[in-house]
Protein backbone atom coordinates (compact mmCIF):
# COMPACT_ATOMS: atom_id res chain seq x y z
CA UNK A 1 0.00 0.00 0.00
CA UNK A 2 2.87 2.39 0.84
CA UNK A 3 4.45 1.74 -2.57
CA UNK A 4 1.17 2.63 -4.28
CA UNK A 5 0.91 5.92 -2.35
CA UNK A 6 4.52 6.81 -3.14
CA UNK A 7 3.94 5.96 -6.83
CA UNK A 8 0.79 8.13 -6.91
CA UNK A 9 2.66 11.05 -5.32
CA UNK A 10 5.56 10.70 -7.78
CA UNK A 11 3.18 10.59 -10.74
CA UNK A 12 1.41 13.67 -9.38
CA UNK A 13 4.70 15.57 -9.11
CA UNK A 14 5.70 14.47 -12.61
CA UNK A 15 2.39 15.78 -13.96
CA UNK A 16 2.85 19.10 -12.10
CA UNK A 17 6.44 19.35 -13.34
CA UNK A 18 5.40 18.72 -16.96
CA UNK A 19 2.71 21.43 -16.73
CA UNK A 20 5.17 23.87 -15.10
CA UNK A 21 7.60 23.63 -18.01
CA UNK A 22 6.07 26.65 -19.77
CA UNK A 23 8.74 29.31 -20.04
CA UNK A 24 7.75 32.88 -19.24
CA UNK A 25 11.28 34.24 -19.43
CA UNK A 26 13.40 35.42 -22.34
CA UNK A 27 10.77 38.09 -22.97
CA UNK A 28 11.26 41.75 -23.83
CA UNK A 29 8.28 43.82 -22.64
CA UNK A 30 7.77 47.31 -24.10
CA UNK A 31 4.99 49.39 -22.62
CA UNK A 32 3.26 52.73 -22.52
CA UNK A 33 1.60 53.54 -19.25
CA UNK A 34 -0.22 56.26 -17.43
CA UNK A 35 1.04 57.34 -14.04
CA UNK A 36 -1.57 58.34 -11.51
CA UNK A 37 -1.20 59.75 -8.03
CA UNK A 38 0.77 57.09 -6.18
CA UNK A 39 4.10 55.32 -6.43
CA UNK A 40 7.31 57.07 -7.37
CA UNK A 41 5.60 59.93 -9.23
CA UNK A 42 2.73 60.74 -6.85
CA UNK A 43 3.97 64.21 -5.96
CA UNK A 44 3.21 65.55 -9.45
CA UNK A 45 -0.56 65.82 -8.99
CA UNK A 46 -1.42 64.84 -12.58
CA UNK A 47 -1.39 61.79 -14.84
CA UNK A 48 1.55 61.44 -17.21
CA UNK A 49 2.56 59.09 -20.03
CA UNK A 50 5.35 56.74 -18.95
CA UNK A 51 7.51 54.63 -21.27
CA UNK A 52 8.81 51.37 -19.84
CA UNK A 53 10.84 48.35 -20.81
CA UNK A 54 11.92 45.20 -19.01
CA UNK A 55 13.49 41.87 -19.84
CA UNK A 56 12.12 38.79 -18.05
CA UNK A 57 14.12 35.68 -17.34
CA UNK A 58 13.01 32.45 -15.66
CA UNK A 59 14.14 31.92 -12.07
CA UNK A 60 11.89 29.05 -10.97
CA UNK A 61 8.78 27.35 -12.35
CA UNK A 62 6.12 30.03 -12.88
CA UNK A 63 8.43 32.77 -11.52
CA UNK A 64 10.48 35.39 -13.39
CA UNK A 65 12.64 38.38 -12.57
CA UNK A 66 12.82 41.37 -14.88
CA UNK A 67 15.23 44.29 -14.58
CA UNK A 68 13.38 47.38 -15.81
CA UNK A 69 13.78 51.02 -16.78
CA UNK A 70 11.04 53.58 -17.24
CA UNK A 71 11.05 57.21 -18.35
CA UNK A 72 8.83 60.24 -18.02
CA UNK A 73 9.24 63.99 -18.11
CA UNK A 74 7.05 66.96 -17.36
CA UNK A 75 7.16 70.72 -16.98
CA UNK A 76 5.47 73.05 -14.52
CA UNK A 77 5.67 76.52 -13.01
CA UNK A 78 6.49 77.49 -9.45
CA UNK A 79 5.83 80.87 -7.81
CA UNK A 80 8.83 82.06 -5.79
CA UNK A 81 10.52 85.18 -4.46
CA UNK A 82 12.44 86.48 -1.44
CA UNK A 83 13.67 89.79 0.01
CA UNK A 84 16.33 90.12 -2.71
CA UNK A 85 14.35 88.74 -5.67
CA UNK A 86 10.84 89.86 -6.67
CA UNK A 87 8.25 87.07 -6.67
CA UNK A 88 7.34 85.59 -10.05
CA UNK A 89 6.64 82.25 -11.74
CA UNK A 90 9.67 80.16 -12.62
CA UNK A 91 9.42 77.29 -15.06
CA UNK A 92 11.09 73.94 -14.44
CA UNK A 93 11.35 70.64 -16.29
CA UNK A 94 11.81 67.40 -14.45
CA UNK A 95 12.93 64.10 -15.97
CA UNK A 96 12.54 60.89 -13.96
CA UNK A 97 14.07 57.50 -14.76
CA UNK A 98 12.83 54.72 -12.45
CA UNK A 99 15.11 51.64 -12.39
CA UNK A 100 14.59 48.38 -10.57
CA UNK A 101 13.57 44.75 -10.71
CA UNK A 102 10.12 43.17 -11.04
CA UNK A 103 9.38 39.71 -9.66
CA UNK A 104 6.42 37.98 -11.35
CA UNK A 105 4.51 34.82 -10.43
CA UNK A 106 2.34 33.27 -13.19
CA UNK A 107 -0.96 31.59 -12.27
CA UNK A 108 -1.55 29.80 -15.60
CA UNK A 109 -1.24 26.37 -14.02
CA UNK A 110 -3.56 27.28 -11.15
CA UNK A 111 -6.16 28.79 -13.51
CA UNK A 112 -5.71 25.96 -16.04
CA UNK A 113 -5.20 28.66 -18.68
CA UNK A 114 -4.79 27.90 -22.36
CA UNK A 115 -1.35 28.63 -23.91
CA UNK A 116 -2.78 31.81 -25.44
CA UNK A 117 -3.17 33.48 -22.03
CA UNK A 118 -0.90 34.32 -19.09
CA UNK A 119 -2.17 35.62 -15.72
CA UNK A 120 0.20 37.02 -13.10
CA UNK A 121 0.80 38.96 -9.91
CA UNK A 122 4.04 40.85 -9.38
CA UNK A 123 5.96 43.24 -7.21
CA UNK A 124 8.57 45.75 -8.29
CA UNK A 125 11.24 47.42 -6.21
CA UNK A 126 13.45 50.22 -7.40
CA UNK A 127 14.64 53.78 -7.19
CA UNK A 128 14.09 56.87 -9.31
CA UNK A 129 16.81 59.05 -10.80
CA UNK A 130 15.42 62.60 -10.84
CA UNK A 131 16.88 65.54 -12.79
CA UNK A 132 15.39 69.05 -12.58
CA UNK A 133 16.19 72.11 -14.72
CA UNK A 134 15.03 75.61 -13.69
CA UNK A 135 14.67 79.01 -15.38
CA UNK A 136 17.65 81.33 -14.98
CA UNK A 137 17.46 83.46 -11.86
CA UNK A 138 15.64 80.96 -9.68
CA UNK A 139 17.42 80.71 -6.31
CA UNK A 140 14.89 78.74 -4.24
CA UNK A 141 14.63 75.06 -3.37
CA UNK A 142 15.37 73.03 -6.53
CA UNK A 143 14.21 69.76 -4.98
CA UNK A 144 10.69 69.48 -6.37
CA UNK A 145 10.67 65.71 -5.83
CA UNK A 146 8.30 65.60 -2.84
CA UNK A 147 7.93 61.83 -2.73
CA UNK A 148 10.13 61.68 0.38
CA UNK A 149 12.44 59.03 -1.02
CA UNK A 150 13.40 57.98 -4.51
CA UNK A 151 12.85 54.32 -3.45
CA UNK A 152 9.54 52.71 -4.39
CA UNK A 153 7.64 49.44 -4.13
CA UNK A 154 4.70 48.65 -6.45
CA UNK A 155 2.30 45.72 -6.78
CA UNK A 156 0.93 44.49 -10.12
CA UNK A 157 -1.83 42.30 -11.52
CA UNK A 158 -1.70 41.51 -15.20
CA UNK A 159 -2.48 39.36 -18.16
CA UNK A 160 -0.99 38.69 -21.55
CA UNK A 161 -2.61 37.45 -24.73
CA UNK A 162 -0.21 35.63 -27.08
CA UNK A 163 -0.93 36.66 -30.68
CA UNK A 164 1.52 33.97 -31.78
CA UNK A 165 4.57 32.19 -30.29
CA UNK A 166 6.78 35.27 -30.68
CA UNK A 167 4.47 38.23 -29.88
CA UNK A 168 1.90 39.04 -27.24
CA UNK A 169 0.05 42.06 -25.86
CA UNK A 170 -0.21 42.68 -22.13
CA UNK A 171 -2.11 44.77 -19.63
CA UNK A 172 -0.38 45.42 -16.31
CA UNK A 173 -2.51 47.09 -13.61
CA UNK A 174 -0.27 48.55 -10.92
CA UNK A 175 -0.18 50.65 -7.79
CA UNK A 176 2.48 52.62 -9.69
CA UNK A 177 2.14 52.85 -13.47
CA UNK A 178 -0.55 50.79 -15.23
CA UNK A 179 0.79 49.74 -18.62
CA UNK A 180 -0.41 48.45 -21.99
CA UNK A 181 2.33 46.94 -24.07
CA UNK A 182 3.93 44.49 -26.44
CA UNK A 183 5.75 41.33 -25.31
CA UNK A 184 8.41 39.90 -27.62
CA UNK A 185 9.29 36.28 -26.80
Amino acid sequence: MKKLIVLAILLGFMQLESRAQESFGNTLNLGLGVGGYSGYYGYIGQSLPVLSLNYEFDVAPNFTLAPFASFYTYSNRYYWGNNNTPSRYYKYRETVIPLGVKGTYYFDQLFNATPAWDFYAAGSLGFAIVKSRWDDGYQGDTNIYKGGSSLFLDVHLGLEYHINKKVGVFLDLSSGVSTLGLAIH
